[in-house]
């Protein structure tokens, strides 16, 4: 899969002219591929545009303009656009108040590697989760995770055929099932593959 570079990103000033009219792009983009997962989980998948988004929000916030700034990011980045066999994404736990986000997140140590994805009756995948730096401890876990999840050629095949996905979370503080994904996820999700 295609990853970001210097040239591909482009200069902040390029995208401050055109921000308006590609931020309502990525917008709609991102809503085809985020999935609520019960109440207080979503799932975000990334992809190439997505993280290439990221970069660029992050040149606007930060005032980015020096070379070795900008690879600094697109070096951060990278790592969460799919190759080819896998799928990337954000686990976001979302507690609006405080003091619940708090308590619930003691409770759900743990949940980062308790969310699968299946294929049809293909045995179902659990994720690979946080490889950059560890983002629980013994008393909490985080409200964010990065999940990878790498497919066999077979389970990309029937899933690019059409076959029917599910989502679960089988965490015992947290448990959520979907059992068929939309066609719009499925479709983008696909596309991620080679």
């Amino acid at each position: 899969m295609t990853k970001l570079t210097l040239a591909s990103v482009g200069s902040l000033e390029h995208y401050l002219q055109q921000r308006p009219i590609f931020r309502q792009a990525v917008i709609a983009h991102k809503n085809n591929r985020r999935l609520a997962l019960g109440p207080n989980a979503t799932l975000h998948f990334e992809d190439y545009l997505t993280m290439k988004y990221q970069v660029l929000e992050m040149m606007r916030a930060e005032r980015l303009s020096d070379a070795i700034a900008i690879q600094q990011e697109i070096d951060a980045y990278n790592p969460l656009i799919p190759d080819g066999r896998n799928l990337k994404c954000t686990l976001m736990l979302e507690f609006p108040d405080a003091n619940e986000r708090r308590h619930q997140l003691r409770k759900l140590i743990g949940v980062e590697t308790s969310v699968l994805i299946q294929i049809d009756d293909f045995a179902a995948v659990a994720p690979i989760a946080d490889e950059d730096v560890s983002r629980c401890t013994e008393e909490k876990t985080s409200a964010v995770h990065f999940l990878r999840y790498e497919f066999s050629s077979d389970m990309i095949f029937a899933a690019k055929n059409g076959a029917k996905w599910a989502v679960f979370c089988n965490h015992p503080a947290y448990r959520y099932h979907i059992s068929e994904l939309p066609g719009h996820l499925t479709r983008a999700l696909c596309q991620d593959f080679d």
